[in-house]
């Protein structure tokens, strides 16, 4: 299916909404690009409807309002522009009921496939390289960075985000993490040699 027209209107409504950035290169838009590449590899290893897994994906993080979740904020933003555009109620409502509880990692509730592999989307958009790049250009934006300064950035990092894979609710997204995870350790042990 063709979600151009979709991808446009998440666009529009993210660069719109004014959720703050917590650092100037940092851009909501592409991270849900990135979680909806993601979706889609994590759903071809583990199954579950494409459709309502992408779409959930494209509108997981598109709201934004001053002291609401943005996780309730987007699932209304979805369910409304999806029945404008004449999907189905009960996809609607699932994919409304996946963006709502995309953000709650922790959970230990029987979740569906779909959701579960939602989450284990947007959790693999926080690690590997990816995350190297952002505390790299998040140190870069401080006064007096340094390269010491990215590496202690970067393996606090690593240490706060190691046990996180308890968070992954797919055996893929487990796998996936652990691989991004060694990513950082290796990065860490080359920058020692090379700092030290």
């Amino acid at each position: 299916m063709d979600y151009t027209k979709i991808m446009e209107y998440v666009k529009a409504m993210t660069a719109q909404n004014g959720r703050p950035a917590n650092y100037p290169f940092r851009s909501r838009y592409e991270h849900i690009m990135r979680v909806y590449r993601w979706a889609i590899k994590l759903q071809a290893k583990e199954g579950g409807d494409l459709e309502i897994i992408t779409l959930a994906a494209l509108f997981h993080d598109i709201g934004w309002e001053e002291g609401r979740p943005h996780e309730e904020v987007s699932a209304e933003m979805a369910v409304e522009y999806l029945a404008e555009q004449g999907y189905d109620e009960a996809k609607i409502g699932r994919i409304g009921n996946i963006i709502l509880r995309h953000n709650d990692k922790d959970t230990e509730d029987d979740l569906s496939i779909e959701c579960r592999v939602l989450m284990d989307a947007d959790l693999l958009d926080e690690v590997g390289a990816m995350s190297v790049l952002w505390d790299s250009m998040a140190t870069a934006c401080e006064d007096e960075s340094s390269y010491k300064k990215a590496y202690y950035r970067i393996k606090n990092y690593y240490r706060i985000n190691q046990p996180k894979i308890r968070r992954c609710k797919t055996a893929t997204g487990r796998l996936e993490y652990t691989k991004r995870m060694k990513c950082i350790e290796e990065f860490l042990n080359e920058l020692e040699r090379e700092l030290f």
